[in-house]
């Protein structure tokens, strides 16, 4: 496990998800303790019971003892099985409460970080990391609970009847047991750099997978199935060998452990048999150190089984820590207000923005869109025109300068009043592998379902919806796979629709949309825009050409703004772009 993320930083995570249960947790370990102790009371009367065995008094003399002797053990055994029986029941609800509680606080903290995290991982990566936190918890709980801290019960309580029998008989079971326990931790501890390596393979598995088989088309497309598989084939490989490894040493562990166990057994006894030869033990006594060892054994054979799986736990959870201890990178200040558009004006001073410290996107940006104007940002490929959008809903935070909203510092307000008031139709819509009258009705939660068809009639949606057999009770697929391009970008120019913020921004919202799909639409996003500010990222000339201004963005910055007829005027990068797509490739 990497030092950052210790036992005690774990264990606060999962104290997070527990701490409102802790009378729960409290009612655990009292009934655990007192069904162990009751364990351990149990062979001082075996011990009596054979004692009285071994008297040479007549029969009927000792038959009303020993029926009071099984009698006091069935009473004993009946409250230690009663109080095993709530332990259960309780633990059966507060297991589940605590494993939900550590998954939904889990992924609620991942949803808040930036558009680079999610950039930089893998979704099925970080969903499995999410699972094991919880599945880690349950692993350390069952071990605590039923292992743990009954063997501390039972050895303490065994120690301190033997050494109430004989000082020796305590030293010995005293240094079995610390022989046993010191192996067992030492080799958990020793085996852990390869545990924790495995968990990371585990990761990496799902990671390598989750990746193909969204891409599952591009497979296709290009026929390289088998070497896929030998990607995969190859990180499965290098599991199977650090999973065998781990089970070659476990199993070397628990021959050791057996042998030790074998060994403890024969001292003891040994050293009962000189203290039975001197008149110090009795019979009874050695079925009570029989009773003791058995119990001890069965648990100790466990401890080292425990051991491994706590730190196979604690490695598992390891994992979503690093994520939960690391900061957001975009996050709300200290004190912050809530956005409040009237107008819809937008400005950037001196905006500059850059990509891993080393590409700079933006360099020093000014621009001011008036409230209700209709902007179009055109530049070549990497100029910054999708980074500004990303900029103004703040998935990244500017480098310095100031992005400001009806002169509201977009950095003082929070992210979700500010992207509440901001309604975007991104190039490649990704939808839920939900209902279509769901994934509209996600632009307005509140909206009724004949709000959500009237959104659909005006993006021009309600048509081919109505020949699907389901309607629009239709599930789209993950990422509305089930849809076409531009049946997609309808469905969420739908969604933004019913959104109805002051601000709209559209990112190539038509680039997947033929030219009779984009003549229905059109008219629709001709009155979504009305009465709102508007920044339109487009190529097509009949998108840009409806726009009030056009800022043409190159190098980082305006480099030039006018009107489309006014552009054209000029011999610069707007005309250029123009003659490209209207005219044919320029010589």
């Amino acid at each position: 496990m990497q030092k950052n993320y210790s036992v005690k930083k774990i264990l606060e995570v999962m104290w997070g998800g527990m701490r409102m249960y802790k009378w729960s947790v409290f009612l655990l370990v009292i009934l655990s303790l007192t069904a162990t102790i009751c364990g351990v009371v149990i062979p001082l009367f075996y011990k009596a019971f054979f004692d009285i065995l071994a008297q040479t008094t007549p029969v009927t003399d000792r038959g009303p003892e020993l029926i009071r002797l099984i009698l006091m053990i069935f009473a004993i055994n009946g409250f230690g099985w009663l109080c095993w029986r709530v332990v259960v029941f309780v633990n059966n609800t507060f297991q589940p409460n605590v494993k939900k509680n550590l998954e939904i606080n889990s992924f609620a903290y991942v949803l808040d970080h930036s558009y680079t995290f999610f950039s930089n991982a893998f979704v099925g990566s970080l969903v499995r990391k999410i699972h094991r936190l919880a599945n880690a918890f349950e692993k350390l709980m069952d071990e605590l609970l039923w292992n743990i801290l009954t063997l501390v019960v039972v050895v303490v309580g065994n120690l301190i009847v033997l050494f109430l029998r004989d000082v020796r008989l305590g030293i010995v079971l005293l240094i079995c047991v610390a022989v046993i326990a010191i192996f067992n931790v030492t080799f958990a501890m020793w085996k852990l750099k390869y545990d924790y390596a495995k968990s990371l393979l585990d990761s990496e598995s799902t990671a390598v997978l989750s990746d193909a088989l969204t891409n599952s088309t591009t497979i296709k497309l290009f026929a390289s199935q088998e070497q896929e598989k030998i990607v995969f084939g190859n990180v499965m490989e290098r599991w199977r060998k650090a999973q065998t490894r781990l089970w070659n040493y476990d199993g070397i562990a628990e021959s050791v452990q057996a042998g030790l166990m074998v060994l403890a057994e024969f001292v003891m006894f040994y050293v009962a048999i000189q203290l039975w030869q001197q008149g110090l033990l009795t019979i009874g006594d050695f079925a009570l150190i029989q009773g003791f060892m058995v119990g001890i054994f069965m648990r100790v054979w466990n401890l080292g089984k425990s051991i491994r799986h706590i730190y196979e736990g604690l490695a598992d959870a390891a994992e979503m820590v690093e994520i939960l201890e690391t900061p957001h990178e975009v996050k709300d200040a200290a004190k912050v207000d809530l956005m409040n558009v009237t107008d819809g004006s937008i400005q950037f001073q001196d905006v500059t923005f850059k990509f891993n410290q080393t590409r700079v996107v933006l360099n020093g940006l000014n621009m001011i869109i008036q409230p209700h104007e209709k902007v179009a940002l055109v530049g070549p490929s990497g100029a910054g025109k999708t980074t500004i959008t990303k900029l103004l809903l703040r998935f990244h935070d500017v480098e310095s300068g100031v992005i400001s909203v009806d002169g509201q510092n977009i950095a003082n307000v929070t992210q979700n009043s500010l992207r509440e008031n901001i309604a975007m139709v991104p190039q490649e819509p990704i939808l839920f592998h939900r209902s279509l009258l769901d994934n509209i009705r996600y632009g307005r939660p509140s909206a009724t379902d004949e709000e959500v068809v009237e959104a659909a009639k005006r993006a021009r949606c309600h048509e081919f919806i109505m020949e699907l057999p389901e309607t629009y009770q239709t599930f789209v697929g993950e990422r509305g796979i089930k849809l076409s391009g531009g049946e997609r970008q309808r469905i969420a120019i739908a969604r933004a629709i019913l959104k109805n913020a002051p601000i709209l921004v559209l990112d190539e919202a038509t680039s997947s949309l033929d030219s009779e799909s984009e003549s229905l639409i059109q008219a629709a996003l001709d009155e979504l825009m009305k009465g709102k500010t508007t920044i339109v990222i487009a190529h097509r000339l009949s998108t840009i050409m409806r726009m009030d201004r056009i800022l043409v963005i190159d190098g980082g910055k305006v480099a030039d703004t006018g009107t489309h007829s006014e552009l054209l005027k000029k011999e610069g990068i707007y005309k250029k772009l123009w003659e490209i797509q209207a005219g044919g490739f320029i010589k």
